[in-house]
């Protein structure tokens, strides 16, 4: 089909059948979005990009030539990408056309990624388990993250399976955002969880990128935990990590690093401390306020400047605040000038 070609003439009988099947061997090739964006580029003398839904673009060609046309491309509910196309006017009627073509050609990548992440997921099922040689990973720092959804799926058999398939597709979009970065990742779903491990430089901004990435994939919240750098034979101090990372995270849908979390973490969430929190919280509630002696003491403990800024805030009187400082000292047997006090109504309040 000659480049320099119009539209209207390639829409005519029978050149309107050599336009389909160029874009369908485009969408149909071994680099899809490569090969269609080209001969984008080639028919209209002007810009032909793919995007990723996170945003990446994925595949481009051309020059921007004349005005610039979107299209959303949409599998089902699924946002898999855009087509941008920049052509003269008399091009503008390809859009809409071009854009079918873009969205079989990503979902003919996803095909591709899908069988490629099978092959990546039974690798990293054997790592996890202890199976497979470690030595695969290479002397390459790795990071491991996990993921969930915020709520769990239904008891029926077709809440299952429709949770079972969004932890599929969950998985497959981090895997092909890694593919589409150029990193060897790998994915695979374990129970409730999709789980990634890739070769890590700053597993912190890394999160945060897979974790943009992902919600812009599935638009749906979901809470994702995240590793530390490690090394070999270290899998399953990573996985443990990217276990508790994910557990620290607060609300329905966030990113934990594991080396942000608070040092006091693991002794916040073993339960260690009910025993302490249910003590203070207990000697408070006898004094039968309704809790405000609770709240006080706890916008006490987070306040750094003087009383006076402290009963501000607070909308009370400085001389009321004094008293329930002083309830509160009374109940609890010790004095808010007392380190030791200090220490445990920090540790009692944290947790609860």
């Amino acid at each position: 089909m000659p480049a320099s070609a119009d539209l209207p003439s390639l829409l005519a009988a029978p050149e309107l059948a050599g336009l389909l099947a160029e874009l369908r061997r485009a969408a149909a090739s071994a680099q899809p979005e490569r090969t269609l964006t080209q001969l984008l580029a080639d028919l209209t003398g002007g810009r032909a990009e793919i995007r990723a839904s996170w945003g990446a673009v994925v595949a481009a060609a051309g020059e921007v030539e004349g005005e610039s046309q979107t299209f959303r491309l949409q599998h089902g509910r699924r946002h898999v990408g855009q087509l941008r196309l920049w052509s003269g006017p008399d091009w503008h009627p390809l859009g809409p056309l071009a854009a079918e073509y873009a969205l079989l050609a990503r979902l003919q990548t996803a095909a591709a990624g899908a069988a490629r992440r099978r092959v990546g997921e039974r690798t990293l099922d054997a790592l996890l388990s202890g199976q497979g040689d470690v030595g695969t990973l290479g002397e390459e720092p790795y990071a491991l993250a996990t993921a969930a959804f915020p709520r769990e799926p239904g008891t029926g058999a077709s809440a299952r399976a429709a949770h079972a398939h969004a932890l599929d597709v969950l998985a497959g979009a981090g895997e092909g955002y890694f593919a589409e970065r150029g990193s060897r990742g790998l994915c695979s779903v374990q129970g409730d969880r999709a789980l990634w491990l890739w070769p890590a430089g700053d597993p912190a901004r890394e999160g945060q990128e897979l974790f943009a990435a992902l919600l812009a994939s599935t638009g749906r919240a979901l809470r994702l935990g995240v590793s530390a750098r490690h090394q070999g034979p270290e899998l399953g101090a990573a996985l443990a990590e990217a276990r508790q990372a994910l557990a620290a995270v607060r609300g329905e849908q966030g990113v934990q690093v594991f080396q942000e979390l608070d040092p006091l973490y693991a002794l916040l969430s073993s339960g260690g401390l009910d025993t302490l929190r249910a003590q203070v919280l207990a000697r408070l509630a006898a004094l039968g306020d309704g809790g405000r002696t609770e709240a006080t003491l706890r916008a006490y403990l987070a306040h750094r400047g003087t009383l006076a800024e402290l009963a501000g805030k607070q909308h009370l009187h400085v001389n009321t605040l004094r008293y329930r400082l002083r309830r509160a000292e009374q109940v609890l047997g010790a004095s808010l000038g007392d380190p030791a006090l200090l220490a445990r109504l920090y540790l009692a309040f944290e947790g609860g």
